[in-house]
C-alpha cells in the first residue's frame, strides 16, 4: 500500500519520469496467446505461480506445447520437465 502511494506521490512530481505500468493479470490468469500455446484451456491439467517470475503448468498432453508460440507470446523461458510439467519464466506480474 504504502509503495503505491509512494509511486503516485513521484508520479505526480515528475509525469515525464514515471513510466506508467501495465495492468497486471490476476494471479493464476494465463493470456490467450501463452494459453494457445499450451494446447488450450482443456490441456491444462493444472498451473500454479510459484515464484513472482515462475508459473509452473501441469499439461494433459505435453505434445500439444507450442515454444514458438510461447517465445512469440511473450514468454522469455520455457523449462519442460517430465511428465507434462512446464515452468514459465514471465516477470513480474
Amino acid at each position: 500500500m504504502f509503495e503505491k502511494l509512494q509511486r503516485a506521490f513521484w508520479k505526480a512530481l515528475t509525469p515525464d519520469l514515471i513510466a506508467e505500468e501495465p495492468a497486471p493479470a490476476a494471479v493464476g490468469e494465463l493470456l490467450p496467446d501463452v494459453l494457445a500455446a499450451l494446447g488450450g484451456a482443456g490441456n491444462l491439467k493444472s498451473q500454479q505461480r510459484v515464484a513472482l517470475t515462475r508459473v509452473r503448468v501441469q499439461l494433459l498432453d505435453p505434445a500439444k506445447l507450442d515454444e514458438g508460440a510461447l517465445k512469440a507470446a511473450g514468454v522469455p523461458g520455457v523449462m519442460v520437465l517430465a511428465g507434462g510439467v512446464v515452468h514459465l519464466l514471465v516477470g513480474v506480474v
